[in-house]
């Protein structure tokens, strides 16, 4: 037999606030903004990384290692 509508919005309901309860509190703007920006870091240094792996020109290397540094730096900076 199916569900009605009324027993499926409960349900969702009370799955949205299970996930509440395990999540905690949201996240604020800016603590969403800070995360935002060690998200795309840490890809940015990933896609550097693997860039130096596949270098073969010594200026490029210089220039990826330089990149790397700058990026790690970043992420350090970030509360």
């Amino acid at each position: 037999m199916a569900r009605g509508f009324e027993s499926k919005d409960v349900e969702f309901q009370q799955a949205e606030a299970e996930r509440t309860r395990t999540l905690g509190p949201g996240l604020t703007a800016a603590e969403r903004e800070v995360e935002a920006r060690r998200k795309t870091l840490q890809l940015a240094l990933t896609r550097k990384r693997a860039e130096l792996g596949a270098s073969r020109s010594e200026a490029h290397r210089r220039m990826l290692t330089a990149a790397i540094e700058t990026l790690e730096q970043e992420l350090a900076r970030l509360p």
